[in-house]
């Protein structure tokens, strides 16, 4: 490893042994050679503007109903700003841990650029966590302060009240930002020098730690190189989205999520291009802003895309290009679905906080129906059985990858779970067919065995949403003294068509059409609404709670 930047060495200090790590592919490709010492928000912003390209906008938002944008050169004097605040007013210093804590907006985003660009170490969160829920991030990482929008400040306080059950003692300092006090992020930073010698961070300094969505148990937090968030867009953007300076991209996904991190943020200002910043969408309203801001490229969960489908025909959507699906399985129902409301070809994908973002996907002409597509460039991928043996072409079993990017846990026994000889296992069954075409069957928890049948949740779900009284559903096994599980359907309908015994036959015929019979519901139940995560996620350990 190089020489860190960082004074404070808790990161560092808390990777797993060496031994532990996934192999990364590093070696010869000339996508991620990157120079031994490099600050990865001055590559994101400053590089641009060193480029002559300034004046580009790299943010845009509404305000009060106008359309706003900020430049390269704005982007990069404000990030300057609040990183003199974090050295100077909050006396942080490189390798502390700053919580972050926003909407998806121009100050959340521009306060993880700048924490970065001082060398700390950003803990992104979710908006919607709870002090109970922030405070095991805390203690895990160390945090010793927080940058937050101030709507969001009260789940915060509780944390730094030493008479509440959630205080944290770790925690020393916040400063909340998109408000106007004295003692403000914006106020401080807006009597900052504009310029800012960016901390001579390492290639290999953690700037990142990304604790997983949808996290059941103890959180586990996933630590990122400066290298590795370049290598998330020098790998899938640059390949196989080919984001380029002309895409205007929005969407869904939390910046604290990587997904919406990659996406709405590092991908298009890596290019020179340009993200819409929204802080809560509809369907109707990811599609108007496609078409007020001339978006090229959006991402969500395929939820929304269903939802979407059907509000299409209403807006002109004639500059998006490419919309990317992940988060969750898509469903080929989805897929199709919106194919033949818009003519655009969805781009689905395989990834998770631990290897940063997507490793498996592929677009346009590479399309395969069915299959979430082909390996990254840069990383391979193999399916193997319970001893680690590969598997013939079109067998089900464990997929195992490796890549630049990989698994690294902080101080976690955990990791040995994840990492096995040298690959990472994320946890999903797939088949592989003799094209190099990856086929997802279920997260390893969700395959269900019926009567000694293997059935995954995510097919029977997909069959389901084939029907037209089918708005959403989730599939999971139900415990059965004969069978040993059952498959257990929660569906929501859509309006107009009533629950019941009819509709229950109805359902479970129309699934026996489509795919295998055996793999038919044989409990349904109707719900108003499946539990999701923040990210839009199906929560299928609540649906297996139920069950």
């Amino acid at each position: 490893m190089e020489v860190s930047a960082h004074k404070d060495t808790f990161a560092r200090d808390h990777l797993p042994p060496l031994e532990e790590w996934p192999e990364l592919l590093l070696e010869g490709n000339p996508d991620v050679a990157y120079a031994a010492r490099l600050n990865c928000a001055v590559e994101l912003v400053d590089a641009i503007v060193a480029r002559g390209q300034g004046e580009r906008a790299a943010l845009h938002w509404r305000e009060g109903g106008e359309k706003r944008s900020m430049s390269y050169l704005q982007l990069m004097e404000l990030t300057n700003r609040i990183a003199h605040v974090l050295a100077e007013d909050m006396g942080l210093v490189p390798g502390n841990r700053v919580l972050l804590r926003g909407p998806n907006n121009v100050m959340m985003a521009a306060s993880w650029l700048a924490a970065v660009k001082a060398g700390l170490v950003t803990v992104p969160t979710m908006p919607l966590l709870r002090s109970s829920e922030l405070k095991p991030i805390i203690q895990k990482a160390q945090i010793q302060a927080v940058l937050c929008d101030a709507r969001l400040a009260d789940e915060v306080e509780r944390c730094l009240d030493a008479r509440h059950a959630d205080f944290c003692p770790e925690l020393k300092q916040v400063r909340y930002f998109n408000e106007n006090g004295e003692e403000s992020l914006d106020t401080l930073a807006a009597a900052k020098p504009a310029r800012f010698q960016a901390c001579d961070t390492a290639i290999d300094d953690v700037c990142l730690i990304a604790f997983t969505s949808g996290t059941t148990g103890k959180p586990k937090g996933c630590m990122h190189f400066h290298r590795d968030v370049l290598a998330m867009c020098d790998t899938f953007s640059r390949h196989v989205l080919r984001t380029n300076a002309d895409d205007v991209v929005c969407g869904t996904p939390p910046l604290a999520f990587t997904f919406g991190l990659g996406g709405l943020l590092c991908f298009p200002l890596r290019e020179g291009g340009s993200v819409v910043l929204t802080e809560r969408l509809t369907p109707d309203e990811l599609l108007a802003t496609v078409q007020e801001f001339g978006v090229t490229m959006s991402f969500t969960a395929p939820t929304f895309y269903r939802q979407m489908a059907a509000l299409a025909p209403k807006y002109d959507l004639s500059t998006l290009k490419k919309t990317v699906s992940a988060g969750e399985a898509l469903p080929e129902a989805t897929r199709r679905l919106w194919k033949d409301a818009t003519g655009l070809e969805m781009i689905d994908g395989i990834g998770g906080t631990e290897m940063i973002h997507v490793y498996v996907s592929s677009a346009g002409d590479e399309v395969r129906h069915g299959a979430i597509g082909k390996v990254v460039p840069g990383y391979v991928a193999q399916i193997v059985d319970a001893d680690f043996n590969p598997v013939p072409s079109g067998t089900v079993g464990r997929l195992a990858v490796k890549g630049p990017t990989g698994c690294r846990y902080l101080d976690d026994e955990r990791q040995r779970v994840f990492v096995q000889h040298g690959w990472n296992l994320p946890g999903d069954t797939f088949t592989m067919d003799d094209d190099g075409y990856f086929y997802y069957q279920a997260r390893n928890d969700d395959m269900i065995i019926s009567a000694g049948y293997n059935i995954a949740g995510p097919e029977v779900e997909d069959a389901l949403l084939r029907h037209e009284a089918v708005a959403e559903c989730g599939v999971v096994a139900m415990p059965d003294p004969e069978r040993g599980n059952i498959v257990a359907a929660y569906v929501v309908l859509k309006p107009g068509h009533a629950a019941g015994e009819a509709m229950v036959k109805t359902l479970q015929e129309h699934v026996k059409s489509v795919i295998a019979p055996y793999k038919y519901p044989r409990h349904v139940e109707f719900v108003d609404t499946l539990p999701r995560t923040e990210t839009g996620k199906l929560q299928r350990f609540v649906l297996r709670k139920k069950a």
